[in-house]
């Protein structure tokens, strides 16, 4: 396990097949959340790109899509994008479908999970629109369970 490794160190690949480094957003705030098309949470969607709208001048929203909790994101990275983009009017960025915890689990998520690598806490993602909230020089600030959401004041609180 590689230690005092920054946010900066990985990348990931984008909805569209892009490869987006992280050290692009040096100077903004970055939240992460896992999302599913067919979660109790799912509408949370919508105060997400609001979020997205108010805050994008300081912040990075990135959706990272993940079946790994009910099966409650099943589609293809196609239908994913479509489903956000008709239905909630997503335009915050969305990354292709990953793992988030287990064997398989992103570099990105090995880092928002682990105290070894973060410096702060270890933590678990525990079900879908779990957020993790990196501040402008790439230091982990919170993690913010499920059922926080995204335009409440635990989190607009960071971003003012």
């Amino acid at each position: 396990m590689a230690q005092n490794t920054l946010i900066y160190d990985y990348s990931f690949k984008s909805i569209d097949g892009e490869t987006i480094s992280l050290k692009q957003f040096k100077g903004k705030k970055i939240l992460f959340v896992n999302v599913a098309s067919k979660c109790g949470f799912t509408g949370q969607y919508e105060q997400l790109q609001e979020l997205h709208e108010k805050y994008g001048d300081k912040l990075v929203l990135i959706g990272f899509p993940c079946d790994q909790f009910g099966g409650q994101e099943p589609g293809s990275e196609e239908e994913i994008k479509g489903f956000c983009q008709k239905n909630y009017g997503v335009e915050f960025l969305m990354a292709s479908k990953i793992n988030v915890k287990g064997k398989e689990q992103h570099l990105i998520y090995q880092w928002l999970t682990q105290e070894a690598l973060n410096n702060i806490e270890d933590s678990n993602v525990a079900w879908n629109f779990s957020k993790y909230l990196i501040d402008e020089n790439g230091s982990y600030i919170k993690h913010f369970k499920s059922k926080v959401n995204p335009m409440s004041a635990e989190i607009t609180d960071y971003l003012k």
